[in-house]
């Protein structure tokens, strides 16, 4: 049977991609194009624009689990998060191949769908390993703020490491890629899109902190081993943007305090 080929139009969630498989699978419809309902480019297939309805994504959710087993239910919520193009096809043939062979299809390494989105998800969780070490917070105004320049969505993978390690700190951790912050405070966290954010001009303690912390750097180096080669493949250079021992002294606009009730009610 030969299905329509329409190109769907959603607000760019997780959920919102589960509410388009849902609306596809019952409709018989192959989506060959996604795009969030801000992007302004055209289409030559059928447009459908799918609101994002919770109790069809859930029901997608479940489904994956019970057709594809856990692996492959985090194998497509990971690979949401991955920088992969056309990331949203990959995964619908994903969902597709699960539903039918069942979970062996997670092992099928020789498959191309599965082998390219096992690819993208195994780039993004190497990207949120190294960032583990790589992020740098400054404490302005009491909150520690960290910004990092991802080329995936890490922040879900980074909660439960940075959320475990700082329990009692009020904390922000910045994406500047994809406009997103983690926060957290009290025991709670959300991860909110964040349009224009600044890190604001450190205090005078911050800015000893800093110069401190790159003066120990720039001491404990071994003259004799320099070795930049070495050192960019253990800390690659696109990573130097945001950490502390790679900059100069700053100048940045005024330091703007965060609301204290700037977290949702979330555990």
């Amino acid at each position: 049977m030969v299905q329509t080929q329409v190109c769907c139009r959603y607000d760019g969630t997780f959920a919102g991609f589960l509410s388009c498989v849902f609306e596809c699978y019952v409709n018989k419809e192959e989506p060959v194009e996604f795009y969030t309902q801000e992007d302004e480019r055209l289409s030559l297939y059928p447009e459908r624009v799918i609101p994002t309805r919770r109790d069809r994504a859930e029901r997608v959710y479940r489904s994956l689990a019970a057709k594809f087993g856990p692996a492959g239910q985090r194998l497509v919520t990971r690979g949401f998060l991955t920088c992969l193009e056309n990331r949203e096809v990959w995964l619908w043939q994903l969902i597709l191949l699960g539903y039918r062979r069942g979970p062996v299809v997670t092992r099928d390494l020789t498959h191309p769908v599965v082998h390219q989105v096992q690819k993208a998800v195994r780039h993004l969780e190497q990207e949120a390993h190294l960032f583990k070490g790589f992020v740098r917070f400054s404490l302005l105004d009491g909150v520690l703020v960290g910004e990092i320049e991802p080329k995936n969505r890490v922040l879900p993978l980074l909660r439960p490491h940075f959320c475990s390690r700082y329990p009692q700190e009020a904390f922000l951790l910045y994406d500047r890629t994809h406009r997103e912050g983690l926060l957290h405070q009290g025991g709670r966290w959300a991860i909110v899109p964040l349009e224009d954010f600044q890190m604001g001009r450190p205090g005078e303690e911050e800015a000893l902190y800093r110069r401190l912390w790159r003066s120990f750097y720039d001491t404990i180096a071994i003259e004799a081993r320099y070795n930049p080669r070495c050192r960019m493949t253990h800390m690659p250079k696109r990573y130097w943007g945001t950490m502390t021992e790679f900059q100069q002294e700053e100048s940045s606009p005024p330091s703007r305090a965060l609301p204290p009730d700037l977290l949702p009610g979330r555990a």
